[in-house]
C-alpha cells in the first residue's frame, strides 16, 4: 500500500478484506457536516475534541518517536477500514487489555433515540487483533488521519503499547477508553450489550454489522475469540425478535 513490499506478506486472507486506504470514505471525514448535524440533534458545540486539541494530542504522543516506523494496534473497525496508508499487517496479542463493547454511539452507529455501541479498549487479560506498519516518512501525514477519526470523540486517549506478532514483539500506538468519558458504559451485561448491537444504527451503518464484520475478519485470519462470537449470535438473534 505505500511501499514495494507486499503488506499483505503474512495474511494474504485479509488482501480482499480491508478497505483500500484511498478509498475509504473515512479518509475525507467532513467535520464541519458532523457538526452541523450533531448540534441539530442536540449536541452541545463541543460535542468533539477541537482541533487544536485534537493536534497537540498528536504531537505530544507522537513526540520522539518519528524516526522509525510506526506500528498501530487495530482491535475494532481500523481492522477493515484503517483509511491509513500502510505497508505491513500482522496479527498481534495485545496483553492486560481487553476489547468490549462499552462506547455509546449516537452518530456513527447509533442515534440519540437508538444508541449504538462501538469496541473500547480497556483495562483487562489479553486482546487480539492486528497491527499495521506506517513507514516513517508518512507518519505525519497519516496520524493527522488517525488522530481525526480515533480523537474526534470525548471516548479514548492514545497510548504505546507493547503487543506481540508472529515475528515478535513491537511497540505500537493504541487507543484506549477514557473512563471519564460520558459514553463510557463500563457496566453493561451481556444481555444489555446484544441489544444495544442488536438496534443501533447510525451514518456508518449498524452496531449489528459491525460487530458482524468484527468476528468475520477473525474466523477469516484463525483468530477464536468466543466472547465476540457468542456475542454477535446473541445480538443477531436479538435483532430479529
Amino acid at each position: 500500500m505505500t511501499s514495494d513490499c507486499d503488506p499483505f506478506t503474512h495474511h494474504p486472507e485479509l488482501r480482499d478484506r480491508i478497505i483500500d486506504p484511498l478509498k475509504s470514505d473515512l479518509r475525507d471525514l467532513d467535520l464541519a457536516f458532523l457538526d452541523e448535524r450533531m448540534i441539530a440533534a442536540g449536541a452541545p458545540a463541543d460535542w468533539r475534541h477541537s482541533d487544536s486539541y485534537r493536534e497537540e494530542s498528536r504531537r505530544e504522543s507522537l513526540r520522539g518517536r518519528q524516526d522509525g516506523d510506526l506500528w498501530v494496534f487495530a482491535y475494532g473497525s481500523l481492522i477493515w477500514d484503517p483509511a491509513f496508508r500502510f505497508s505491513e499487517v500482522r496479527t498481534a496479542l495485545l496483553r492486560g487489555y481487553e476489547r468490549r463493547f462499552c462506547i455509546k454511539t449516537e452518530l456513527g452507529r447509533g442515534t440519540p433515540e437508538k444508541p449504538g455501541l462501538m469496541a473500547g479498549l480497556d483495562i483487562g487479560s489479553a486482546c487480539s487483533g492486528i497491527v499495521f506498519r506506517i513507514d516513517r516518512y508518512l507518519i505525519d501525514a497519516e496520524t493527522r488521519l488517525i488522530w481525526k477519526r480515533e480523537m474526534l470523540l470525548h471516548a479514548y486517549s492514545p497510548v504505546f503499547v507493547r503487543v506481540e506478532t508472529q515475528l515478535g514483539e513491537v511497540e505500537a500506538l493504541a487507543f484506549v477508553v477514557d473512563p471519564t468519558a460520558e459514553c463510557y458504559l463500563p457496566d453493561l451485561g451481556v444481555e444489555e450489550t446484544a441489544h444495544y448491537m442488536a438496534t443501533g444504527s447510525g451514518v456508518l451503518g449498524s452496531s449489528l454489522a459491525y460487530i458482524e464484520s468484527l468476528a468475520e475478519h477473525f474466523e477469516t485470519i484463525g483468530i477464536e475469540d468466543r466472547a465476540l462470537f457468542q456475542l454477535r449470535d446473541l445480538s443477531r438473534q436479538m435483532a430479529v425478535t
